[in-house]
């Protein structure tokens, strides 16, 4: 038996270059990894079978979930004929822009990789999580990044001091393939800048990070769901450094310089949402 970490992530930022003609978006994003995490439990079998549970009842649990792709992969690439469980303890919310499943993928591929004794590098699973999805890659290193390409091209930044975050999902999930979908790169009136945010993480200066964030798909997900507007507002209004959308939403996150400032806004927010989470990068 074997159990595995699944670190969530946040965007610090996000922005879309073009449309690929492969029909995705070529992305660059400075993605960070966070201390709220899914826990990925391993444990061979005889049988061939790859057999998920979960402690979240609507968590499809048959080749839909990318925890079963990856394991599935895996077996495909490497001719493993043994069988494994996996439990997934949830805890990362679904569909809220997280790379939850994503990063429940990687620690398949991280987890099967000690299990089965494959001897893979991070770099060799990476490459092979590409093939699951975009955000695979990153979430197989975890820490502070660049991403571009799809989002699976990834350089590696140095570690950034532990700042205090707030997460809240609104209860409601977004489709990351319909925000992509209303999104016109030639309207996007504001980039964020790259370089400037990864000088301000050098810094590990909470305001100057606060001052870098950005996230070009906002301007779509708050058309189509004005309540995550008014959720970054109120972070912003209950003393918020910054505040801002990870991913497509609708989970919107707060940076706070100190741990006091980061409770307060936590237990201002947990009445107007159930899913509210204080953390810190990781």
């Amino acid at each position: 038996m074997w159990t595995e970490k699944a670190q969530a992530k946040i965007n610090l930022t996000l922005d879309v270059l073009r449309k690929r003609p492969d029909g995705y978006h070529e992305v660059e994003m400075v993605m960070q990894t966070v201390d709220l995490s899914d826990h990925l439990t391993f444990t061979p079998t005889e049988q061939g079978e790859i057999v998920l549970s979960c402690t979240v009842p609507y968590i499809p649990l048959d080749s839909r979930n990318l925890v079963y792709q990856a394991a599935k992969l895996v077996k495909d690439t490497f001719g493993i004929k043994s069988g494994i469980r996996i439990h997934i303890d949830k805890r990362i919310p679904v569909a809220a822009g997280l790379a939850g499943g994503s990063s429940d993928a990687a620690a398949t591929l991280r987890g099967l990789n000690r299990v089965w004794g494959l001897g893979q590098s991070l770099d060799q699973l990476a490459e092979l999580g590409a093939k699951i999805g975009s955000d695979v890659p990153f979430c197989i290193y975890g820490g502070t990044a660049i991403a571009r390409g799809r989002g699976e091209v990834i350089t590696h930044l140095p570690k950034v001091a532990p700042t205090w975050v707030v997460l809240v999902k609104p209860p409601i999930a977004v489709s990351t393939a319909d925000v992509y979908g209303r999104l016109n790169v030639a309207e996007i009136e504001k980039h964020p800048n790259t370089g400037a945010m990864v000088e301000a993480l050098t810094t590990g200066d909470v305001r100057l990070i606060a001052a870098h964030l950005g996230n070009v798909l906002e301007k779509v997900t708050f058309s189509m769901y004005p309540e995550v507007e008014r959720l970054k507002s109120q972070l912003l209004k209950f003393g918020a450094v910054g505040a801002l959308m990870s991913g497509s939403g609708p989970t919107v996150f707060a940076l706070a310089d100190k741990e006091h400032r980061a409770t307060r806004i936590y237990n201002a927010l947990r009445g107007f949402s159930r899913e509210v989470y204080l953390c810190r990068f990781y």
